[in-house]
């Protein structure tokens, strides 16, 4: 096991591969990582798969029978992932028994344009679940107006929800607010409380934003503040007389979830989200560069602060610099849903067209 990664895994941290593509799956890389790097959970996303799907022809032959079987679109694609996931899920099941559910998961995003659909959004996550037939598959739904509604309805339902596209301490509150509503009426119900669920904070994303309205001093600095605002009301909820009555009554903590740690300034350390985000009872969703990078160079330098640190001196630094952290991360949500949507019409555009392809090149 590599001994950097294992420190993080060692301090109550688990990390989890921000990708998946067939070829990991069939070329054992995946399971290199679980087995020598700590990996013990993956996510996906629309433009995660629409990265794997459009390199190579790993995908070809099972788009092709599933074409000449008449599939297309949406119910093409999640034919695709649902392999793909149900293959991750096996081999990350041993982790998730071994911990009870509390690692050794796999997710599954919803699609992109039902987001503002909470009935729709409900409906298909119950159903992808199902389908999915895996217990350590996670839903994702994003933690818009919208999305709150549903992910209160389904972890009632006893579908275990990942919160994406979460930008600040308020919609994460506004996430785990669903989440114990949820479990709240899922005990006054008669029903069991252990629902699983995690909350994605995206960080890097915002160090992206206001890269060219700062001075270098505060350059990559605001993603980690938001962050440690954030750790700071996950700490707090955890200790709340609310949640130790729940926790009481047989509940799971809804994990906080660090996504986009990946540095995307070349002129910054490789490493430095997730050297500033190790933290016990949380999770860091890592890309394969830079899981390979903090592996190889990576120093953990000590553990964020309960209270969250310096995040409120750093914030009103970027505050008298004219930037408006609660609009930044409304923009920041919209943008990301925009993305989304464009790598979902991009994937599907992928398919149809190899779809044809493939169906031309059958014809004798």
């Amino acid at each position: 096991m590599n001994a950097n990664t294992e420190r993080l895994h060692a301090l109550g941290q688990s990390l989890w591969l921000d990708n998946i593509t067939r070829d990991m799956l069939d070329d054992g890389t995946l399971a290199r990582y679980i087995a020598e790097l700590s990996i013990s959970g993956l996510t996906s996303n629309p433009t995660i798969f629409e990265h794997a799907i459009g390199k190579g022809r790993s995908y070809d032959e099972q788009i092709g029978a599933l074409a000449r079987e008449g599939r297309s679109g949406e119910e093409l694609f999640l034919q695709l992932a649902l392999q793909d996931l149900r293959r991750a899920a096996d081999l990350l099941r041993p982790i998730h028994d071994a911990t009870g559910g509390i690692d050794g998961w796999v997710s599954l995003e919803l699609s992109p344009l039902i987001v503002d659909d909470a009935a729709r959004s409900i409906q298909a996550a119950a159903r992808l679940h199902a389908a999915a037939a895996r217990p350590n598959l996670y839903i994702k739904i994003p933690g818009t107006k919208a999305g709150v509604e549903a992910i209160e309805e389904s972890i009632f339902a006893g579908v275990p929800i990942n919160v994406t596209l979460l930008f600040s301490r308020e919609q994460y509150l506004a996430a785990a607010e669903a989440y114990l509503r949820g479990i709240e009426r899922r005990i006054a119900a008669g029903l069991d409380p252990k629902v699983r669920s995690v909350a994605s904070i995206f960080v890097s994303r915002w160090d992206v934003a206001v890269k060219d309205r700062v001075p270098q001093p505060l350059r990559n600095r605001l993603g980690i503040a938001i962050a440690g605002r954030a750790y700071k009301a996950y700490r707090e909820l955890l200790g709340s007389p609310r949640w130790r009555t729940l926790a009481a009554a047989g509940a799971w903590e809804q994990r906080l979830l660090w996504a986009s740690t990946g540095t995307k300034d070349p002129h910054a350390q490789d490493t430095m989200y997730i050297e500033a985000l190790a933290a016990p009872d949380t999770i860091n969703t890592i890309p394969d560069k830079t899981l390979l990078a903090f592996a190889d160079h990576g120093k953990l330098k000590g553990v964020m602060p309960l209270d969250g640190g310096d995040a409120e001196e750093v914030l009103a630094q970027f505050a008298r610099l004219g930037i408006d952290d609660a609009a930044l991360a409304e923009e920041l949500q919209r943008e990301g849903a925009e993305a989304f949507d464009k790598s979902w019409q991009d994937l599907l555009e992928l398919i149809a067209s190899k779809s044809a392809a493939l169906e031309k090149m059958a014809r004798p």
